[in-house]
């Protein structure tokens, strides 16, 4: 029986990662590859596995301890002698008389082909050789994404960048290309199932191109690893939701402990996320597992007690409608099931403002149809202009004057970030609920090619088709009832931004000119605004300001 020294594996570039749960206590008896503490890191949560199987003698981490790559935690007693399971393995596969086979190790083309040659009539194997495994290429900040279709099966003969299974976020779906033509020869995933990148899916049969191919990815690898350290003094890493990570000396609520809980760790984490303490909620999955509809019950129920202290919110009563009469249960879209929660959390943790205005557009709406009949005319391309892409341009002149509407809360939440930077989020209608595209530098596009960019987007955007970089970054964003009707209404902010413009339809109305009354074109304008960061005159002369440019777009240019 010997002692085997437990540390965290490579992790990245992440160091002092929090340690949120520990899974084991000393005595208990573990397997190789059981999980022994859980970390979470600005992007994504992680278990640290147990290399051999024993029992856990000593546990070093405890919740709450920050660890980097080696940091120890955790001692096991092993009848192993202190050797992991899969370098057991090897060694032992290893035939007497031969040396080990080397590690393997990322190399660049240069070294690749500095390497000796084989010697003449020496054994090659082929079926190892010959095998890539297909794993998910980056997809942003998503994780565990679940697999919608799976396109192939094994034997399958398939050409390379062919799908092979397709996946679905929250607000898109995507295909997973294979990286050669050959044979599928093992399907790792099935429908349901949760992946992330670099998770792997299948495995293919590329004959004579695995080698060319494998080289062709170290020497990418190595371009990508000298780029990066080029870049290094110069960057620096972004958390989640466009907010820069905690410095570590900041002052933060402790971080709750879920040892005891049976859950998966993107469960654990959306519970934080959401205030829930999941010691007081009962799972429903597998041998009582706590699932996300759980959360999301223990939610709407008002059951779980927040994880950082205080009081739940009242329960709201359960009643039995099929007593009163027939009913029928439709299942909401993944959207809505996404966005539900997200938009209760920032209901819930921004103490919102609405302030309404109106503008006088008449003038401007006779210039949008003048530029509206040259797009139709278009003989490339045809596209509309809206009252949309003005919008924009007007609300981006309006930001760079009040830069505290573009910019973010600090998460200690005394310090705002403000952004140089203009990515106007726009609400689009689709058929399983709203989504918001993101314009990227709308400062520097004109309004036709704004209109342009908005109907690709919004065509993308009802297809289910909108790349996660095309959801992401917005500073601002615009919610316009334009086309449907209302008088006025209350958009929720989308956090972390601080503020949303909400436009509905405009109306003829009598407009006192100092002599008579005249018939204007007036455009209600509602702004919802976080009154953590900003105040009710900075929201009046923000609309005022608005409101000026669309009446005279010139000003613009001031």
């Amino acid at each position: 029986m010997a002692k085997v020294d437990v540390k965290v594996p490579d992790i990245g570039d992440f160091q002092d990662v929090p340690v949120i749960e520990v899974l084991v206590k000393p005595g208990d008896v573990v397997k190789a590859e059981q999980s022994l503490i859980t970390l979470e890191s600005d992007k994504a949560s992680m278990d640290v596995p147990s290399p051999v199987d024993g029992a856990v003698a000593e546990v070093l981490a405890k919740v709450g301890d920050k660890v980097s790559m080696g940091s120890l935690i955790a001692r096991i007693d092993s009848a192993e002698g202190g050797t992991p399971k899969d370098e057991a393995a090897a060694a032992k596969a290893a035939a007497p008389g031969k040396a080990p086979a080397a590690p393997a190790k990322a190399t660049s083309p240069e070294k690749a082909s500095a390497a000796p040659a084989p010697k003449a009539g020496a054994p090659v194997a082929p079926a190892k050789a010959a095998t890539i495994d297909i794993t998910i290429p980056d997809i942003g900040d998503f994780k565990d994404v679940p697999v919608i279709e799976i396109l192939v099966k094994a034997g399958d003969a398939v050409e390379a960048e062919q799908p092979i299974v397709a996946l679905e976020s929250d607000k898109a779906s995507m295909d997973v290309p294979s990286p050669a033509a050959g044979k599928i020869t093992e399907i790792v995933v099935k429908v349901g199932d949760k992946v992330s990148m670099g998770s792997l899916v299948a495995k293919l049969d590329a004959g004579g191109q695995a080698g060319q191919i494998a080289s062709d990815q170290e020497g990418e690898a190595d371009a990508k690893e000298e780029e990066d350290a080029a870049e290094a003094p110069n960057t620096s890493p972004v958390a989640p939701r466009d907010l820069p990570p905690r410095p570590p000396n900041a002052a933060g609520p402790a971080i709750a402990d879920f040892s005891g809980v049976y859950a998966g760790p993107a469960v654990r984490r959306l519970g934080r996320e959401l205030g829930l303490d999941l010691n007081l909620i009962k799972g429903t999955g597998e041998k009582g597992r706590i699932t996300r509809e759980d959360l999301k019950a223990a939610l709407s129920k008002g059951v779980a007690a927040p994880a950082g202290g205080g009081g739940a919110l009242p329960a709201v009563p359960q009643v039995d409608f099929a007593k009163f009469g027939p009913i029928e249960t439709v299942p909401f879209s993944r959207i809505k099931k996404i966005s539900g929660p997200r938009l209760h959390a920032s209901w819930v943790n921004i103490p919102h403002v609405t302030h309404a205005d109106e503008a006088d557009i008449t003038d401007l709406d006779a210039f949008r149809k003048a530029l509206d009949e040259d797009a139709k005319k278009d003989k490339s391309k045809p596209y509309r202009v809206s009252l949309l892409p003005l919008l924009m341009r007007a609300a981006v002149a309006s930001l760079k004057a009040f830069p505290t509407f573009n910019a973010a809360l600090a998460p200690a939440g005394d310090s705002l970030i403000l952004r140089r930077y203009w990515h106007i989020g726009v609400a689009v209608d689709t058929p399983d609920g709203l989504v918001v595209a993101v314009v990227k530098d709308v400062d520097q596009k004109g309004v036709i090619d704004l209109s342009r960019e908005l109907g690709a987007l919004s065509e993308k955007a009802r297809a289910g088709k909108l790349a996660p970089t095309e959801m992401q970054g917005a500073t601002f964003t615009i919610s316009s009832l334009g086309g449907i009707g209302g008088t006025a209404f209350t958009p929720i902010v989308n956090a972390p931004e601080v503020a949303i413009l909400g436009v509905v339809r405009s109306k003829m109305a009598p407009v006192w000119d100092g002599m008579a009354f005249q018939p204007r074109l007036m455009l209600p304008l509602c702004l919802s605004y976080d009154h953590r960061v900003i105040d009710g005159a900075a929201a009046a002369r923000f609309m005022r300001r608005l409101a000026g440019l669309l009446e005279d777009m010139r000003r613009i240019i001031l």
